[in-house]
C-alpha cells in the first residue's frame, strides 16, 4: 500500500518514512511493522522510477553499516550505468 502512494506521486513523511541523507540525495528508508517484524525498504526517488535499494528485517535501532554500503554500492553501479 505504501509503495503504491509513493508511484502516485504522494510524500510520506514519519511515522510511514523518513529521509536517508546519509546514503545520498532523494534516499529514504520506508518503515513497515508486520505482525512480529519490523521491515525497512530502503529507496530513492528518482524524476522517472521508484529505485528499491534494499528490503530487510530492521532489530535494531540504527541501520547497519552493510546495509548502507550496499545502497551506495548499488546506487553508484546503477548511476554510472546510465
Amino acid at each position: 500500500m505504501l509503495l503504491r502512494r509513493l508511484q502516485q506521486g504522494e510524500t510520506l513523511e514519519m511515522p510511514h518514512s523518513r529521509p536517508m541523507s546519509s546514503i545520498g540525495a532523494h534516499c529514504h528508508e520506508l518503515r513497515i511493522r508486520d505482525e512480529d517484524k519490523n521491515w525497512r525498504i530502503i529507496y530513492r526517488i528518482d524524476e522517472d522510477a521508484i529505485l528499491i535499494l534494499e528490503v530487510f528485517h530492521k532489530t535494531t535501532r540504527a541501520t547497519p553499516a552493510s546495509v548502507i554500503d550496499n545502497c551506495k554500492r548499488r546506487l553508484s553501479k546503477y548511476d554510472n550505468d546510465q
